[in-house]
């Protein structure tokens, strides 16, 4: 029940409604609890009015008791309508509030965070885990508060009756404790498998569903459903004997409430021939045993609602209490149109050794072109993540106005820019909303957009969708080409009128030709904004202000195409290898 403890804060917020959901509670029990002491003095003032021979109108009696029982009945369902209206919607508002919750930490939480964890272990978190807990601040608290409700009512009846026949018949009840006890341990420990492998079961099925078409494209078709079909037997085996354990409750639970009743039944027997107690007495006990039977069969159930409750809401307070690496800790407006430094800065990837950037030092003025060129893994995507401060430098500091980026309000600096990334990410809505998703004023007008795209040289593609801007897109854009993508993304970034554009080796899916196209487009607005162009092409990069070369984390040379080509060193070697490359392309095309 510890980690359940973090709940608490939710019954105190909705804590009328929580304590309305207790009257009513106690309002059905009482109307529940006083049929059987009814039928109790009903039976017992029958037998006197046979033993004395007084007419009695049998039918009209029956009519009596059916009406009266009606009533109880009717009133007993009317506050137990109640008692469900507040404690169950209570228990939505919880898991309206939990969801809520977990988002924001999603929200707030680092980009390493997202290295380390799987997406269907945090979809499982927010969906499976957040519903077992509701079910706890639901059900789980209702029936338990219905228990002890009726357990206090029903034996103070039963005590007033005979306070001997009282203790036989509770007897079997501390077996039944023991029985919970022991078994919810072991319940607690099979409830937290059963979770990890639903996650990794949302896992496989999540990644299954993202790389579809590469499954399909190698034929892997048999060797996927294979492995989720495994992991959804070993989930199947786990519940089972979850299931089990739990089945095992309810018949024990309603064999000792007939061992009760059997008790109450002989034992009672005993005493109204002995004149201690009435028949009436005796009906109201089984009764008052009747009505202790479902709070008692529930007391499984209520204990694996607790028990996966509390295995999910463990889960889920090991993410709530991860703290992000990257905090906004001040609200000092970000001067970026002062331009931006990289000082000395180095890097490594938490719980990795790899010095992924060594002693990185350069600056960017607004109105400049800063170039970005190297090697598949030489920390070109990585500069980009610290100038979005995804991350900050294991050494060194980024500055601006030689103050550090930390000591700037971090959501006006990031509102100040715009990044396209390699991996384009675009989402299930139409290419209108999509361009608008940077930009917070949501009323932009067709022109606008139409001037964004055409700078991205994406309009033409556009306007020959049927529905245009309209166009609904599939999953992260799967009815468009990498290039499409690739260009509304660009246009996304340029709707934002970024003070810092961070293109990175975004235009790799288009072609020369295009490329030339858009380059040209950017550079018109250039003046207006830093512009930073990581790319593996030098035709992307040769009229930037200022070329970087990385090798291995490095810095190794700088300057502009031109004079990079001067000093024939790896600029030049790459130069000359991708002008090889075009040579050969158009021979082999004119040929």
């Amino acid at each position: 029940m510890k980690s359940l403890r973090y709940i608490n804060k939710y019954f105190i917020k909705y804590k009328w409604r929580f304590l309305l959901g207790i009257l009513f509670t106690i309002v059905s029990n009482y109307f529940g609890v006083q049929l059987p002491a009814f039928f109790s003095s009903a039976i017992d003032q029958f037998q006197q009015q046979i033993k004395s021979n007084q007419p009695t109108d049998y039918l009209w009696l029956a009519f009596e008791l059916g009406a009266i029982y009606m009533g109880f009945s009717l009133l007993k369902g009317f506050f137990l309508f109640l008692m469900r209206q507040t404690i169950i919607v209570m228990s939505r508002y919880i898991e309206f509030d939990l969801k809520k919750e977990i988002y924001g930490q999603y929200q707030a939480l680092d980009q390493s965070f997202y290295k380390q964890n799987a997406t269907g272990d945090l979809m499982n978190r927010i969906s499976e885990d957040v519903g077992l807990v509701r079910m706890y601040t639901g059900p789980g608290i209702m029936y338990t508060i219905n228990l002890v409700v009726s357990f206090v009512l029903i034996v103070g009846k039963m005590i007033t009756i005979s306070p001997s026949l009282t203790v036989f018949v509770l007897l079997p009840l501390p077996i039944m404790s023991i029985l919970i006890y022991k078994v919810s341990s072991t319940m607690n420990k099979m409830s937290l498998e059963v979770q990890k492998e639903q996650s990794f079961l949302s896992t496989l099925a999540q990644e299954s569903f993202a790389g579809i078409r590469i499954i399909k494209a190698y034929q892997r078709e048999e060797q996927i459903t294979d492995k989720v079909s495994a992991s959804a037997e070993r989930y199947k085996k786990q519940s089972m004997r979850l299931v089990l354990v739990n089945a095992f409750f309810s018949p024990t639970i309603i064999f000792l409430i007939g061992l009760s009743s059997m008790i109450a039944i002989y034992y009672g027997g005993l005493l109204t021939f002995e004149k201690k107690m009435t028949v009436g007495g005796i009906v109201a006990f089984i009764m008052y045993v009747t009505n202790l039977t479902w709070p008692f069969a529930s007391l499984g159930w209520i204990s694996s609602i607790i028990q996966r409750a509390a295995a999910s809401q463990q889960r889920i307070n090991e993410f709530l209490k991860r703290k992000s690496k990257i905090e906004d800790l001040s609200s000092v407006p970000c001067p970026l149109e002062m331009g931006l430094q990289f000082d000395q800065v180095s890097f490594t990837y938490p719980n990795s050794d790899t010095v992924v950037l060594q002693n990185i030092t350069f600056d960017i003025q607004q109105g400049q072109t800063l170039a970005i060129i190297g090697a598949t893994g030489s920390g070109k995507s990585t500069i980009c993540s610290l100038l979005a401060r995804h991350f900050d430098p294991t050494q060194g500091q980024v500055t601006i106005q030689n103050q550090p980026l930390p000591s700037y309000s971090l959501q006006h600096y990031r509102h100040q820019i715009a990044i396209v990334p390699q991996d384009v990410f675009l989402f299930s809505d139409t290419i209108a909303d999509n361009l608008k998703f940077g930009v917070e004023q949501n009323d932009l007008s067709t022109e606008e957009l139409e001037i964004a795209c055409k700078q991205a040289h994406v309009l033409h593609n556009i306007q020959d969708f049927q529905e245009g801007f309209q166009t609904i897109l599939g999953e992260r854009g799967v009815n468009l080409s990498g290039g499409q993508k690739q260009r509304i993304s660009i246009a996304r970034a340029l709707l934002r009128k970024p003070k810092l554009l961070i293109l990175d080796d975004c235009l790799s899916a288009v072609d020369t030709e295009t490329e030339e196209i858009i380059l040209e487009e950017l550079q018109k607005e250039a003046a207006t904004r830093a512009t930073i162009i990581v790319s593996h092409r030098i035709s992307s990069i040769r009229n930037a202000t200022k070329i970087i070369v990385l090798e291995q984390g490095q810095i190794i040379e700088s300057g502009t195409h031109e004079s990079l080509l001067t000093q024939k060193g790896a600029y030049f070697d790459m130069y000359q290898f991708q002008l090889e490359q075009k040579k050969t392309t158009l021979s082999r095309a004119e040929s």
